[in-house]
């Protein structure tokens, strides 16, 4: 049981519906959805749309976005992978002719056709209940007459405002009076508004062709971006229903969606700690976090290896999953001593670690929406269509431009993708739709969060409270609730220890307790959302 003496919130429970967001208006519009008569994937639709206008350094109209959905009694797991492509004419050689050494963050080279809105029209159309126009309003009504910024939000705002001062529109909209906003400021984007409801009346349509498509591509192709409006037109199908990927863990299948998403990689850290004894000493002992960071090391190792866009380069997905493969890796982890040389899979690129929105719905019926959407970085490339309202991502900053290797830029091609929806099922029924958000982060977060929840017996909002470390560039990112003892004696281990600004991520998740007819779900402390039901 939870000490009531000490900081902190209990899980959320209730026995019909509930969804779990990163802002408290979006968890609403999630349960107003349900409560009207819509399902889970509606819901999940609405609360994005919101926290794409609430939340705008993480996500938007402008991103992409990963799905995990179980429709009740199937025990089936449906995955949706809305990740948009890099314009037909995205080549190296493209690049470097314009004198392209590197691919920036607030570059045009690094925006990707967005996959988010194309992804949500044929969910809606084959999953949903209600129609776009009615999903998408509450997300026009806040972006049209105003919201007040929360606390995170005001925070991340405040971080990025440099970003955005480069780009002449993003400022004239989100930096008033020349700075960011702050907590409790109220802010507004007509533009968007009238956007979403074109969007919510024409589908997807109004945002790839005719104005909207003319006005990013104008955006892009002002600062040097190859992107065409017959790249946005293509980029209306570019969503697809695509086959999910699980593994066996602790009696339970954990399911994730296929490369080019990072998914694979919290499936190798499961494969590899299951062959590893429980930590006697404790979840946050150095014992389990020096297994954790070990094994993490060597699933990135080969995330940086392998991982890209399918369609163009053969994953070697059934491989790195094999239990054959976790076990060999398992016995590559020393206790003793942290791993001063791993084998060579491929060279680490840790460095772009960023932000994300992640929230998950459980409705009446007992279907499950597990959804990620993102901007990638905090408001992705901070380049702004102004006449559409329409804040790019900066996906494409994911693509190397080394020639030969999987994840190299090219034409029509995804890139490496961090963002990862979870779904846990048990004896085909679905147990949990969970995700933690944070860039490169997510697979160490999502295997965190699981191993505190279902080997370690904390409870779900326990598991997303716990502190979190991240092995990064060769060193690793500790939370302040990480005890100096425990870092001491990781140090003592070989790992380099250095405490990081920021804490790690955002979780969401709902347990879906089927004995007693109950959903209890965890939000996360780190944000600024709740988890509601009724």
């Amino acid at each position: 049981m939870r000490d009531f003496h000490a900081p902190g919130r209990s899980p959320v429970i209730s026995g019909r519906g509930m969804a779990a967001t990163s802002m408290p208006a979006a968890t609403l519009t999630a349960l107003d959805i349900l409560r009207s008569g819509g399902n889970a994937v509606d819901a999940a639709i609405a609360a994005t749309a919101v926290l794409g206008v609430i939340e705008p350094q993480s996500t938007g109209i402008g991103g992409d976005c990963f799905v995990l959905y179980a429709p009740a009694g199937t025990g089936q797991v449906i995955a949706m992978n809305g990740s948009g492509r890099a314009p037909a004419g995205a080549t190296p050689e493209a690049l470097r002719a314009r004198q392209v050494t590197a691919l920036e963050p607030t570059s045009a080279h690094s925006v990707t056709i967005p996959g988010a809105i194309g992804a949500w029209e044929k969910l809606s159309r084959a999953h949903g209940r209600k129609g776009l126009d009615e999903l998408l309003e509450p997300a026009a009504r806040f972006a049209e007459g105003g919201f007040h910024v929360h606390a995170r939000v005001a925070t991340d705002w405040a971080d990025a405002a440099g970003k955005l001062a480069k780009n002449a529109a993003a400022a004239r909209h989100y930096l008033p009076g020349g700075v960011a906003p702050k907590m409790g400021d109220k802010m507004a984007f007509p533009a968007l508004a009238r956007t979403l409801r074109n969007i919510g009346q024409h589908g997807a349509k109004a945002f790839y062709e005719g104005a909207a498509a003319a006005d990013m591509v104008k955006a892009l192709n002002a600062l040097g971006g190859l992107h065409t409006e017959e790249d946005f037109a293509n980029g209306r199908e570019a969503a697809e229903f695509v086959t999910p990927i699980k593994t066996r863990w602790k009696g339970m299948d954990v399911f994730q969606c296929p490369p080019n998403g990072s998914g694979m990689i919290v499936l190798e850290i499961l494969n590899i700690l299951g062959n590893l004894p429980t930590a006697e000493q404790g979840p946050l002992s150095a014992e389990r976090f020096h297994r954790h960071i070990e094994a993490a090391r060597l699933a990135y190792r080969d995330r940086d290896a392998f991982l890209s866009d399918p369609a163009f380069f053969d994953v070697p997905v059934e491989k790195l999953l094999s239990p054959e493969y976790g076990a060999a890796l398992a016995r590559l982890i020393s206790d003793e001593r942290a791993m001063a040389m791993m084998p060579l899979a491929g060279e680490s690129d840790l460095a772009r670690h960023k932000d994300t929105i992640y929230m998950c719905v459980v409705d009446e019926e007992g279907n499950a929406c597990s959804f990620i959407n993102s901007l990638f970085e905090s408001f992705g490339s901070g380049i702004l269509a102004e006449e559409s309202g329409v804040m790019l991502q900066n996906r494409g900053y994911g693509f190397r431009l080394e020639e030969g290797h999987p994840n190299c830029i090219g034409p029509n091609k995804r890139p490496m993708h961090t963002i990862i929806p979870g779904m846990v099922m048990k004896d085909s029924e679905c147990i949990m739709p969970y995700g933690v958000m944070g860039g490169h982060f997510q697979p160490m977060g999502q295997t965190l969060f699981l191993t505190n929840h279902f080997e370690y017996g904390m409870d779900v909002q326990e598991a997303i409270d716990a502190p979190r470390l991240f092995p990064r560039l060769g060193k690793v990112q500790v939370e302040n609730g990480i005890s100096p003892e425990v870092v001491a004696r990781l140090n003592a281990l070989g790992h380099e220890c250095e405490p990081i600004a920021k804490p790690h991520g955002g979780g969401q998740a709902i347990f879906i307790d089927r004995k007693r007819g109950a959903l209890i779900a965890g939000s996360e402390p780190r944000k600024d959302g709740c988890a509601m039901g009724y």
